[in-house]
């Protein structure tokens, strides 16, 4: 656990570095009153989360022969979409919508277990190898035995029984999903939701362009990335 630990606290003070230094760039730089009108992607970067979660796991079933930075290096491109709109009424002003790609979580939730089976199927093979029960590491062969001893496949059953990789699709609509009016102004935007997802209101520093949107509170920092009409 102190691994995980140091792992937890190593990424909460880069996250609060970058957050202080894009701060101070606000402070300085803030956008001007324009238009953010259009459809704005981000990924959410889930491969720290589910390779901790993996390791934590693992870890307390006695089953660790791989470190986080080992598994991590197999989770790769782990990223969930959010979607954001903005449609200008007025000068600086608008309604907009925000929306977690339930899709793009299905995928990402799937990717995330299949390699966790992969971990889990060497780690097994080796823990089998060492105790003289099989001479073949072969994926199939593991496969066919975790089949045979637990009635479904490997990746059926660590989504079954084992940790949760990434956070819940519903925790994730809590924190994105809404709808409601906003106003930008002095590098500040301003979002009046109307749904009942969040807060009656939330406001975030921003810097945009015609390409990229970053908005910013005191420990996140999101970069949207804006798509060409017609694009999805």
């Amino acid at each position: 656990m102190k691994t995980i630990k140091h792992v937890v606290i190593t990424l909460l003070f880069i996250t609060l570095g970058i957050s202080t230094a894009l701060l101070a760039y606000l402070h300085f730089f803030a956008s001007g009153d324009e238009d953010l009108s259009g459809e704005w992607i981000t990924n959410l970067d889930m491969t720290e989360q589910a390779a901790v979660a993996a390791y934590s796991w693992l870890q307390d079933i006695e089953a660790v022969s791989v470190s986080i930075e080992d598994i991590e290096s197999y989770m790769q491109d782990l990223a969930i979409q959010v979607n954001l709109s903005f449609e200008q009424t007025a000068r600086s002003e608008g309604t907009f919508y925000c929306s977690v790609s339930q899709e793009s979580y299905n995928e990402c939730n799937q990717a995330a277990y299949e390699v966790f089976a992969f971990v889990f199927q060497e780690i097994l093979a080796q823990r089998l190898h060492m105790a003289g029960y099989i001479d073949s590491s072969d994926g199939e062969d593991i496969e066919a035995l975790v089949t045979e001893a637990f009635g479904m496949s490997t990746v059926s059953y660590l989504m079954s029984y084992g940790p949760a990789l990434l956070p819940s699709l519903e925790d994730l609509q809590t924190l994105y999903n809404g709808s409601g009016t906003y106003e930008a102004a002095e590098g500040i935007l301003t979002r009046q939701f109307d749904d009942g997802q969040h807060a009656d209101t939330k406001a975030e520093y921003y810097i945009s362009n015609d390409c990229n949107l970053i908005l910013s509170e005191e420990t996140s920092l999101i970069l949207y990335e804006k798509q060409a009409e017609g694009q999805e």
